[in-house]
């Protein structure tokens, strides 16, 4: 079975690097590998791909040696493994409200001991049936789930979360944290959500992750110990077209 870069970079004590990827732009897999990042975060949750379309980034992913992470639209259980089956490194779970649903889905994704995930066995993430015996064990150590925290219920809830066996990390998600944070007549700062969470996951051994930000937050998430940072996604595209446009605006004397 493939081995996940991300996993690796974790458990060396180090940081994922990880680029966000929204629409069906096979090069954009072979772009990222080339310039050495971990992992492409398949966003559909907010984006729609049909299951082809991902499924043939998911094979790409493994052919240039990349991990694809998928924040799934569904809590479905055989959806939800499908995505590992086809070729997934990772999962990334948003809004999880709190340890009950972490527990779910971590029964759903895991083999038994850990969880109660189906087997097939001969999907992608299996060599089509051509992998090891010891498949199951081989899936839970090089598969993950992390649990998206953007809630002041699931942050309430982070210990609770990180003691989940078969959550392998906390994700904040600063948009929708922020958003409900500002909406209490009282509570923490997001400064400060991310500082406990950050002290959640080291208490409880598993790693954490945030998206946003540029090199001097990344710096400072760095030292908080996050182990997954969120570099570029498609959307960084507009940059391209917009340095483009002032190229133009130059030559042309416009």
């Amino acid at each position: 079975m493939r081995a996940s870069k991300v996993l690796a970079k974790i458990r060396d004590g180090r940081c994922a690097r990880v680029v966000a990827l929204g629409h069906y732009m096979p090069f954009y897999v072979r772009y990222a590998a080339h310039f050495g990042f971990d992992a492409i975060w398949l966003d559909l949750e907010h984006r729609a791909m049909d299951a082809r379309e991902v499924q043939s980034l998911l094979a790409m992913c493994h052919q240039y040696d990349i991990d694809a992470m998928v924040r799934a639209p569904t809590t479905e259980r055989t959806k939800l493994y499908r995505y590992l089956e086809d070729g997934a490194a990772g999962l990334l779970m948003p809004l999880v409200a709190d340890a009950a649903e972490a527990h779910r889905i971590a029964q759903a994704v895991k083999f038994p001991p850990v969880g109660n995930r189906g087997i097939d066995g001969a999907g992608l993430d299996a060599d089509f049936a051509l992998g090891a015996d010891n498949f199951t064990e081989d899936a839970n150590r090089e598969t993950f789930v992390f649990a998206q925290i953007e809630t002041p219920v699931a942050l309430d809830d982070a210990d609770g979360i990180a003691a989940v066996e078969g959550i392998d990390g906390l994700f904040i998600g600063p948009a929708d944290l922020s958003l409900r944070l500002g909406l209490l007549d009282s509570g923490p700062s997001l400064d400060e959500a991310i500082a406990h969470v950050a002290d959640v996951a080291k208490r409880h051994g598993k790693a954490w992750g945030i998206a946003g930000g540029g090199p001097e937050e990344w710096r400072k998430y760095r030292q908080q110990g996050a182990q997954m940072l969120i570099g570029a996604g498609d959307f960084a595209l507009t940059g391209v077209l917009g340095a483009a446009k002032d190229n133009f605006d130059k030559a042309f004397d416009e």
